[in-house]
């Protein structure tokens, strides 16, 4: 995440396959939170599918909220365990890790189509990203993210996905973030994976593309076509931010407008009560307090163009390590249950 202006948090990228692995996602084995503070658990905490016809994505019954849902009510925290189960119930995307990819896809589309749905994967592993900040790191360079992307389609193959490509990928190259010598390549990789991703027969793409507080789709339509957005789907906005659903419907719009009549995705998971506007304006992103969760995640909209609200970030994980978080993309137990008090 760069300022404000990037996918604030883009964050919290908790590498959460890496840490199940295909395995755990059917067996649901997992350590026990014992005091209920930490995730885990050693029995389900009863997680079903959202309706198809609202949600027709995924929920992980073995996600992280969903061992907290658990953990809490092991320990008879059971008020605390009803919130955190706003989070657990529903649908939120995978971030898929580096390491083996392949299994990660295939893990999360199995289990996905085992239950007659759609797996939603974010793919965040482009090199120099997030210019060196909280979530910096990706592959060494692009041949490494080429194969990495190999796998990643691999895995996936003919089951149903939906693919949120790079969030802050573009928005980095625009605003100076990321340095000249790289762009080429980004937008080399990007309209490849593109490619790539959209060759499977059930797979949809979204390119990210900022958010409401960017405000200057001009500076940005022409850096979603170099990077393939008219064979995409079409794009994603507000990704780990919180500017409101209104907000970013207007945004997308005049993206939109510029890029041939694309649809697009909203990430409405923390958007409750739109931005933090207090504090160091770099920051304002970061772990705000006193935010709450937005819409559920359903293909139900208040726009034609808007093919969805998805909870892409995953909330409860931290943004980094700022106003007393832990790092980047691990589970933050006190915030998530703020977030989902917030929204009763």
């Amino acid at each position: 995440m760069y300022g404000s202006r990037g996918a604030g948090a883009s964050a919290g990228r908790r590498m959460s396959a890496v840490v199940l692995g295909a395995a755990l996602l059917i067996t649901g084995c997992s350590s026990d939170g014992g005091d209920g503070s930490e995730p885990g658990a050693d029995a389900g905490a009863g997680i079903t599918q959202q309706p198809k016809d609202t949600a027709p994505f995924w929920v992980n019954p073995q996600g992280t909220a969903a061992q907290q849902v658990a953990a809490l009510e092991k320990a008879g925290k059971k008020q605390d365990a009803e919130h955190i189960r706003k989070i657990a119930e529903q649908p939120v995307a995978e971030w898929v890790g580096p390491d083996d990819p392949e299994a990660q896809t295939r893990g999360f589309t199995e289990a996905a189509d085992k239950a007659g749905r759609t797996a939603l994967l974010v793919l965040y592993n482009i090199p120099h990203r997030d210019c060196g900040q909280y979530s910096q790191g990706g592959a060494a360079d692009g041949n490494a993210y080429r194969e990495w992307l190999d796998g990643v389609a691999a895995g996936i193959g003919d089951r149903s996905a939906t693919v949120i490509l790079e969030p802050d990928a573009l928005l980095h190259l625009v605003d100076g973030c990321t340095p000249e010598q790289f762009h080429e390549e980004r937008y080399d990789l990007l309209k490849g994976a593109v490619t790539k991703l959209k060759s499977l027969k059930n797979t949809k793409v979204y390119l990210d593309a900022g958010n409401a507080g960017w405000q200057n789709p001009d500076q940005i339509f022409e850096p979603l076509k170099r990077a393939g957005i008219e064979q995409a789907d079409g794009f994603s906005v507000n990704v780990s931010n919180f500017y409101s659903t209104d907000d970013s419907i207007a945004y997308g719009k005049q993206l939109s407008a510029k890029v041939g009549g694309k649809h697009f995705v909203i990430d409405t998971s923390r958007n409750g009560k739109g931005p933090y506007t207090q504090g160091s304006p770099d920051e304002r992103w970061c772990n705000p307090p006193g935010r709450a969760l937005g819409e559920t995640p359903t293909t139900k909209t208040a726009d034609p163009l808007v093919d969805a609200y998805l909870w892409v970030k995953r909330p409860g994980e931290s943004d980094g390590e700022c106003k007393g978080g832990p790092k980047a993309g691990q589970w933050w137990a006190d915030y998530a249950l703020k977030l989902a008090k917030a929204s009763s």
